[in-house]
């Protein structure tokens, strides 16, 4: 039994396969079930939650200020993270937002306690707004947050059901990788995780599971322990 985890989750998987709609609530809230059994067996739930439902980096314009882009792109994490809190709001679970940059009222700024006192009480954190400057991704962010509040796996839900020696929409030869060392994944440039990701997980000795979020009930069986997707050992 995992006692605490980060989740990540996708922006594009917030809008299901519904073309032109930012949010699908049917998805959200069959998440939201996963994550809510998840935690009534004592597991310590935070989120973060990427923005590619809204925007895509400078796919929309190649010649954009990389560092603008990134801002949007934070920016839309934290619509998202909002928007997600408030629908744990009304299945019955509290949620906070927490960003590294002061937005107001609209979002707490993070600190590791205030965080940890969260999940201890039985809430759902969810990080957004990456670190506040750009070239960071929220893979990033997810390794981060999980080295900080010492967690005892993170757990990236992909549209892609593992880690694979090649990529499988190009080579149908492709083989999945059930087991692979975080240094691994390094080494031969996989580019299922960023990179960074990959080698604060390395350092800090924090197990993964990389696994397809469009399973049945893939969130559970993930945390629960079941070998589905692929391990990355440290």
């Amino acid at each position: 039994m995992y006692k605490r985890i980060v989740l990540k989750l996708s922006g594009e998987a917030l809008a299901g396969d519904k073309k032109g709609v930012t949010f699908d609530d049917t998805v959200i809230w069959g998440l939201i079930d996963q994550i809510k059994a998840v935690m009534a067996k004592g597991t310590q739930v935070s989120l973060v939650i990427g923005g590619g439902n809204f925007w895509r980096g400078r796919s929309a314009d190649s010649n954009m200020d990389r560092t603008k882009a990134d801002q949007i792109g934070m920016l839309a994490t934290v619509m998202n993270a909002i928007y997600v809190a408030d629908a744990f709001r009304q299945n019955g679970i509290k949620a906070f937002v927490q960003t590294p940059i002061i937005i107001g009222t609209m979002t707490e700024q993070f600190s590791k306690e205030s965080a940890i006192a969260h999940l201890e009480k039985g809430e759902v954190v969810i990080f957004a707004a990456g670190m506040g400057h750009p070239f960071f991704s929220t893979d990033t962010i997810t390794a981060l947050r999980g080295a900080e509040l010492d967690v005892d796996g993170l757990f990236f839900a992909k549209s892609i059901d593992g880690v694979y020696d090649d990529d499988p929409a190009i080579n149908p030869n492709a083989k999945k990788i059930d087991i692979i060392k975080a240094e691994s994944i390094v080494k031969n440039n996989l580019k299922v995780i960023d990179m960074a990701a990959a080698n604060l997980c390395f350092e800090r000795k924090i197990p993964v599971i990389i696994f397809g979020l469009n399973e049945e009930n893939s969130i559970i069986r993930a945390v629960g322990g079941e070998k589905i997707g692929t391990i990355v050992t440290v």
